[in-house]
């Protein structure tokens, strides 16, 4: 299969745009019209105070990201990177749409991202199973990261990328962006400064697992690299629903929708509960699988943590439970979604933080610009990578109950199975070799 060409970029931002303007009068063209933000004119940074991004992944979250980014003014995107290469061609052009010009490198394979010295940071937007690799790489390089959702494919994969963040002193932010909404830190603060009294449990409602049958072997698509796709997952033929969107519901690649929208939920349940740097030491739940098709992750599902503290988070798809999260306190409830709050008693709504309410959590300015704040100043983003692991090491351990069809005991200072070695197996996957981390 023919590799998309790799696009690199030598000289300096700001050389390329003066040689190219010059190169177009000499040559009696049309002039080039260069954005003075481009040259660091404007309300932007000079190039030389802008960090330098590269995006690695060009799918439906890719792109938002890329989207996203541009809109920062302290950062600049210099390099996109995908196996596919119409995406990798669509994320470019999307860049230099923006900046007006052609500087953005299109690059292939994501080590050549990392080894690029020009480079500051990177955002992944790849599949699950491909999470741990090139982040542990990243910060090995010295690069700051912005990594989607869920932190990783396995609670062992998930530690592995906590730890090496932490030893290279590197900042990280989770793409579990409800918790820079205003609303959910509102939600949150409402059950953590005792609003509720003391709370007794959570309630997480996501969506269904989706079903398709048994899918037919197809030609590979001229330009997608789809054995760097599987990297490190079990080989297996290509076919359409395996692949982009869809590796969400295989549970070589992702873990169903307990951690593609549990990331999202599961986290703020962790948040308002104060549990976001710990986790369950028992779960247990049932789970309806698919018995045949491609994909294999749960379709309805319904599992329940209990605490060292007594409390409770029963995470269940939405037969069970409307989507949100909704705390259950002695003195009435908070539910919060992506559209609004409620509450019980209904005065709750009324309380605002300049009127005797104590902030107990930081009020953000969006997320991806809480991850740029923090690069400049080594803070700690709101979802760092410990609380990150730690939220999604509840849906795993969710999945694994459901497999089994059992209770498990879980140590969160050890992060440890207790007492049972096939669920203590699960917590980790032998990968496809030459792929290790």
């Amino acid at each position: 299969m023919k590799k998309p060409k790799l696009t690199t970029r030598p000289i300096s931002r700001r050389l390329w745009l003066k040689q190219a303007a010059a190169a177009t009068a000499a040559i009696g063209g049309a002039p080039l019209l260069i954005p003075a933000s481009a040259l660091g004119s404007g309300t932007r940074p000079a190039p030389s105070k802008r960090l330098a991004l590269a995006i690695v992944g060009i799918g439906s979250m890719g792109l938002r990201n890329l989207k996203g980014f541009l809109n920062e003014d302290d950062c600049q995107i210099t390099a996109v990177c995908d196996l596919d290469a119409t995406r990798l061609k669509a994320g470019a052009e999307e860049v230099n749409r923006h900046y007006g010009d052609a500087g953005c490198a299109q690059i292939h394979d994501f080590r050549e991202v990392i080894a690029r010295k020009d480079i500051d940071l990177l955002c992944l937007s790849v599949p699950d199973h491909w999470h741990s690799i090139p982040a542990i790489l990243g910060v090995t390089a010295g690069k700051d990261i912005y990594g989607e959702k869920p932190l990783a494919l396995t609670v062992a994969e998930g530690r592995a990328m906590a730890n090496a963040v932490k030893r290279f002193g590197r900042v990280w932010q989770t793409g579990s962006w409800q918790r820079s909404v205003p609303h959910f830190r509102f939600a949150c603060e409402l059950v953590r400064s005792g609003r509720i009294g003391k709370v007794q449990r959570a309630e997480v409602g996501i969506g269904f697992g989706p079903t398709t049958g048994v899918e037919p072997v197809m030609p590979v698509p001229e330009g997608f690299d789809y054995e760097m796709w599987l990297g490190p997952a079990p080989w297996a033929p290509y076919t359409e629903k395996r692949c982009h969107f869809n590796f969400r519901w295989i549970s070589d690649y992702a873990g169903g929708q307990i951690t593609d929208w549990g990331a999202h939920h599961i986290d703020i349940a962790q948040w308002g509960l104060g549990t976001e740097e710990t986790g369950p030491v028992e779960v247990e739940g049932v789970g309806k699988f698919p018995t045949e098709g491609l994909w294999d992750t749960p379709i309805t599902y319904r599992f329940e943590c209990r605490f060292a503290s007594g409390q409770t988070m029963t995470v269940a798809s939405e037969d069970v439970f409307k989507n949100g999260v909704r705390f259950f306190g002695e003195k009435g409830w908070v539910h919060v979604d992506r559209s609004r709050v409620d509450a019980e008693p209904k005065s709750l709504l009324r309380l605002q933080f300049d009127n005797g309410m104590t902030r107990n959590l930081a009020d953000r300015q969006g997320h991806r610009r809480n991850f740029l704040d923090c690069v400049r100043s080594r803070g700690t983003p709101i979802s760092n990578i410990e609380v990150a692991h730690r939220s999604i090491t509840v849906g795993h351990l969710g999945n694994i109950a459901m497999l089994l069809g059992r209770r498990i005991r879980w140590n969160p200072q050890t992060e440890c199975v207790i007492g049972d070695e096939s669920a203590q197996q699960m917590l980790s996957r032998t990968m496809r070799g030459p792929w290790t981390i």
